[in-house]
């Protein structure tokens, strides 16, 4: 899901694609523990950010099995990633299956006991590239904007800039360094965001791989 930072505790926290597609141009500045709908007795939206009046798709916690059973939507072509934690930061997992012509080549997934939501969706994106070998000509997906925008936009101004940015520390700089890495040494390979929880197989299926710890899957 997509990540924002918390304007006044500094956390990450995410906010469903569907909601943010309902709202267009909204900006979610507070986390969970910070809303001011909370404060102030309002309800809340799952992932985070405010409801703004309406819900948004909870994630349903599918095992593979049952997401394939039910959705059958999007790219069938391509390697799919995903990350999550719960709480974030908590207990962790990332997730990454490589698919052509809807028939699974390769799936990964791992977990950690305490890391982040971010922390997971660069690490999966790493897995994915080093799932493949470097003349792939294959499209990576992720859900996390944040991830896409980093790698293709900021960090190769931080990277002349000797990796440095205004406003502070590049939060997760080794992971980044890595990916951006991984990244060029795939010269045939594109990263694209896919929204998250909208019935897109394949990154529903990335989803239960990075959340099959909590179901004590194998």
């Amino acid at each position: 899901m997509p990540q924002f930072l918390c304007s006044v505790c500094g956390a990450d926290f995410e906010v469903p694609q569907a909601a943010l597609d309902k709202y267009s141009g909204w900006a979610p500045k507070y986390c969970r523990a910070h809303s001011p709908e909370k404060k102030a007795g309002g309800t809340r939206s799952s992932g985070g950010g405010g409801s703004r009046g309406g819900g948004s798709k909870r994630e349903e916690n599918l095992t593979r099995a049952e997401v394939l059973a039910k959705y059958t939507r999007g790219p069938d072509f391509g390697v799919f990633t995903d990350g999550s934690a719960s709480p974030n930061p908590g207990r962790a997992g990332w997730g990454v299956v490589w698919v052509e012509d809807g028939k699974v080549v390769a799936e990964r997934h791992g977990h950690e006991k305490h890391s982040t939501n971010n922390r997971m969706e660069l690490t999966a994106l790493i897995e994915a590239f080093k799932l493949l070998p470097e003349d792939a000509a294959l499209t990576i997906f992720t859900d996390s904007r944040l991830c896409v925008d980093t790698i293709l936009k900021w960090a190769p101004s931080w990277e002349k800039k000797g990796w440095t940015k205004k406003g502070g520390d590049i939060k997760n700089l080794e992971l980044v360094q890595e990916l951006l890495a991984l990244y060029r040494a795939h010269p045939d390979c594109a990263l694209e965001w896919i929204a998250a929880h909208t019935g897109n197989r394949w990154n529903e299926y990335a989803d239960s791989l990075a959340t099959s710890w909590m179901r004590d899957e194998h």
